[in-house]
């Protein structure tokens, strides 16, 4: 967590490490996981300093969260399966839809 957190922040910080950790999830990904999760949602609602552009436009993770626990899934959107293809180099990402996608960076 960075310094001067909230203890609003520290609580959901602890929330999703515990909740990571009765899933199974090793400690060093739990954490990630963790902070990743936290990180975006300071991002989101103005208490982070840089805000990456899909950190303020994508859906929030307690939503994309609930759509995995019903649906199944990634979760992951286009938008971000686009990104990680582009930071593989792959080859007519642009075109691809999302089902696609997920094929090409399995």
């Amino acid at each position: 967590m960075p310094r001067g957190s909230s203890p609003k922040r520290e609580r959901q910080y602890e929330h999703i490490l515990d909740a990571e950790r009765e899933r199974g999830v090793p400690e060093d990904r739990a954490e990630e996981i963790a902070a990743r999760t936290v990180n975006k949602e300071r991002a989101r609602s103005g208490e982070a300093k840089n805000a990456s552009r899909l950190s303020k436009t994508d859906i929030s993770s307690q939503r994309r969260a609930g759509y995995r626990r019903t649906h199944g899934g990634s979760g992951r959107t286009r938008d971000q399966l686009y990104e990680e293809a582009k930071q593989r180099n792959i080859a007519g990402r642009s075109h691809m839809t999302k089902s696609q996608l997920e094929r090409a960076l399995r």
